[in-house]
């Protein structure tokens, strides 16, 4: 299957191998972690993560967006101009676990796929052979109301279909903010359907890896102090929330929200004594003054530590990730799409470049990042493993997206298919596709149309789309048929 060439990228050296030519004034000051021609301390080739060179620049975007905030970059600029700079985005070397355990349908109804799939063998192998990678927002739902034609498709993939089969499929999402566990259980109950988290990746799932680099870090984002419990989960010794820091010094953010609720979550201890390794963004930040002043201060500080003030911020400067760039997300609100964590990150650009006159140099996973994609890869093979026993990648994978600067632009540069559905940011007109990434596949006015597509071309234009439980594959010699 076709995949990003290190070409497309500019990159000459193997992932984790700093691209600079002279000497670095800037040392790593952490075992794992190294400092290429970009000056930041980041990963380098440590325990059990695997490098994927970053695909696009570690440099900010505010410069560029600054007086024209585009939304349609164009897939062509971004394979000539992107960039690692000799960053390298660490990804597990495998998935998590899954704590919970998915649904299964009946046992008379085992027994009588089974049957059936033993007279279907070529349509079986077919089903095996593809799979699909969905987003959440605007396609298979519209924050906490479910889009009908997405329930229809996860319940015909998983066994309510003419073979009762299982058809591969993950969810690959920018959303995040929640453990897998949490968000899996939401969409479960919302999707009417069984969702494992071993087929679910969020937009900092990958970010679990950083864990092995950093123990002290500031992590924003998400309702409440959830962020705080996604960050233990994937291992971090030591996270700071921004409200435990204003729990402890309320004058550090002025125009700050601060409730009795937050009060009685919030762990407040001598911050000035403590050093930061690292700042991540693991979603929306629903205090955006609390967050950009205590972001700010620990950009601008002395080697992480806070009420400080370096003399070279940029020299000294700790590392801040992002999940995700997207600018805007499908809501259930009837205009234009929100904005998201993509225009807080600008923000932060901007604020730091007022601030001291230099590009903050930044790092960002989620789609439509290669790194992603690259851990979706393993994701989708070891839960092809738990359904069908075959720890392989199915050969055609499609994705279906609603936002063409990040499901569609991923989605062709790592070779997959792609579809794009009407139902979130994208709002083309019929027979209309995005001019700057188009969908390869196609342009859909829902999820379902587009599995159905896809699905009648890899198993036939007659295969059917929902189990019939009269099914009889004895009588029935094509393995279709009922009897009454």
């Amino acid at each position: 299957m076709p995949r990003f060439e290190d070409a497309d990228f500019a990159v000459v050296s193997a992932p984790g191998t700093p691209l600079a030519e002279g000497p670095n004034p800037f040392a790593a000051t952490r075992p794992g972690l190294s400092r290429g021609n970009s000056g930041l301390a980041i990963p380098s080739g440590n325990g059990n993560t695997v490098e994927v060179p970053a695909s696009r620049s570690t440099l900010s975007d505010a410069a560029a967006l600054m007086h024209n905030l585009s939304l349609s970059p164009s897939m062509k600029e971004r394979r000539g101009s992107r960039n690692s700079f000799g960053t390298s985005l660490p990804i597990p070397r495998s998935p998590r676990q899954s704590r919970l355990g998915s649904k299964r349908p009946g046992v008379s109804q085992d027994i009588l796929a089974s049957q059936v799939q033993d007279m279907s063998k070529e349509k079986v192998a077919a089903a095996k052979n593809m799979a699909f990678a969905f987003d959440i927002d605007g396609v298979l739902c519209h924050g906490t109301e479910p889009i009908e034609e997405g329930k229809k498709v996860l319940k015909m993939l998983n066994g309510d279909n003419e073979l009762g089969i299982k058809i591969p499929y993950i969810l690959l999402t920018n959303g995040g903010g929640k453990t897998e566990e949490a968000r899996c259980a939401q969409l479960a109950g919302l999707l009417e359907a069984p969702i494992s988290t071993d087929q679910f990746i969020q937009s900092h799932t990958p970010m679990q890896a950083l864990s092995e680099y950093y123990e002290t870090v500031l992590v924003c984002g998400g309702e409440d102090f959830k962020v705080r419990e996604v960050a233990e989960t994937y291992g971090f010794k030591n996270v700071v929330h921004p409200k435990d820091i204003m729990a402890w010094d309320p004058t550090i953010s002025p125009w700050g929200i601060f409730s009795e609720k937050d009060r009685a979550n919030a762990k407040p201890r001598d911050f000035s004594k403590m050093k930061f390794d690292a700042i991540l963004v693991f979603a929306d930040s629903r205090d955006y003054a609390t967050d950009f002043q205590i972001i700010m201060d620990l950009l601008l500080c002395e080697d992480g530590k806070l009420l400080t003030k370096a003399k070279d911020p940029v020299a000294n400067r700790i590392p801040i990730y992002f999940s995700q760039g997207d600018l805007v997300f499908a809501t259930n609100h009837k205009g234009p799409a929100r904005l998201t964590q993509g225009a807080f990150r600008i923000a932060i650009e901007a604020q730091y470049k007022a601030l001291t006159g230099v590009e903050l140099e930044r790092v960002v996973y989620g789609k439509p990042e290669r790194a992603t994609y690259t851990y979706a890869d393993e994701v989708l093979k070891s839960w092809m493993e738990q359904i069908h026993n075959e720890n392989k990648l199915p050969e055609n994978i499609y994705m279906i997206g609603d936002n063409p600067q990040s499901d569609i632009i991923g989605g062709n540069m790592y070779g997959w298919n792609t579809c794009l559905v009407r139902t979130g940011v994208f709002q083309g007109k019929e027979g209309e596709n995005d001019s700057h990434n188009p969908a390869n596949f196609g342009v859909f006015d829902t999820v379902y149309e587009a599995v159905t597509a896809a699905i009648q071309k890899e198993l036939g234009q007659d295969f059917g789309l929902k189990w019939n439980p009269k099914v009889n594959p004895v009588l029935s010699g094509d393995a279709t048929s009922a009897v009454e």
